[in-house]
């Protein structure tokens, strides 16, 4: 009999992913390292967002599977895995007229039975959840009266309270501005750090995945060519191959993580006089 026991964490094998007759992802195989923020970088329509549907349970495979602490998450009841994997959808909407206390309540609903009610402990993580994301003063105001970034805070407030061990985010900073965006990201870090949870992102801006994310896992055409730790994946040479993208790469003055700096067609050219000496 085998002594290994099964493999730990959110793995996706041979993983096929399409849309009715488009094929989005091709043959994944990917392992999300266990504690750690993972950031899922690529160029639009490469197939991060479908990724991550499929890892959530959102999108059914074509082929391959994938597995939570050796589970086929296929195989496992609704409710249990949502009381171990949560996800926030690209721009979730809540009802008209819901509070922010409401939405955070709503993450404890995997964590209901017909045997099992609100409880204290049900208070005290939904208290915990409007702290760690900073909402507590806009607790009774309704959602789609906040701002862009008090109302993604809110979201992730209620994927809080669900108390999830693993946390999937989709594209987390959309719409928001700097000063948010680096809110968002900065509580993201406060969760992993403080709580221990699994976090998979898609973000779109390559310089705070390498700034946020322990990890990288870049994608093209649907298949993943590179993953690793920032300083490994994010180089002058892959970011040409994978974004298409003439760029210097640097060492970022605040964080030390690689800092891309992209050429474009009006900066770094070589002067005319240059061309034609």
């Amino acid at each position: 009999m085998s002594t290994h026991s099964p493999a730990r964490g959110l793995r996706a094998h041979g993983l096929h992913l399409a849309y009715e007759d488009r094929t989005v992802v091709r043959g994944i195989d990917l392992a999300v390292p266990p504690g750690r923020i993972t950031a899922v970088v690529g160029p639009n329509a490469c197939g991060k967002s479908t990724l991550l549907r499929a890892l959530a349970r959102l999108l059914a495979p074509r082929e391959g599977g994938v597995t939570l602490d050796g589970a086929e998450i296929r195989s496992l009841p609704t409710r249990e895995l949502a009381r171990r994997l949560g996800i926030l959808p690209q721009s979730p909407v809540a009802p008209e007229g819901l509070t922010v206390r409401d939405l955070v309540t709503r993450g404890r609903a995997p964590h209901q039975t017909w045997w099992r009610q609100w409880s204290a402990a049900d208070e005290e993580a939904v208290g915990a959840a409007l702290a760690a994301t900073g909402t507590e003063h806009l607790a009774e105001r309704p959602v789609d009266e906040l701002s862009g970034g008090q109302r993604q805070r809110a979201w992730i407030a209620m994927a809080v309270a669900q108390g999830t061990p693993v946390l999937l985010l989709d594209e987390p900073t959309t719409y928001l501005d700097l000063a948010h965006q680096i809110d968002v990201l900065d509580l993201v870090v406060d969760l992993n750090r403080e709580e221990g949870r699994t976090v998979v992102m898609v973000l779109h801006d390559l310089n705070q995945a390498c700034r946020y994310a322990d990890h990288l896992v870049a994608l093209k055409d649907g298949a993943v060519v590179a993953e690793g730790a920032p300083s490994e994946v994010v180089t002058a040479a892959s970011v040409a191959e994978i974004f298409g993208l003439s760029c210097e790469v640097t060492a970022d003055p605040v964080s030390a993580t690689p800092l891309v700096i992209p050429r474009g067609r009006h900066h770094g050219a070589v002067p005319v006089e240059d061309a034609t000496a």
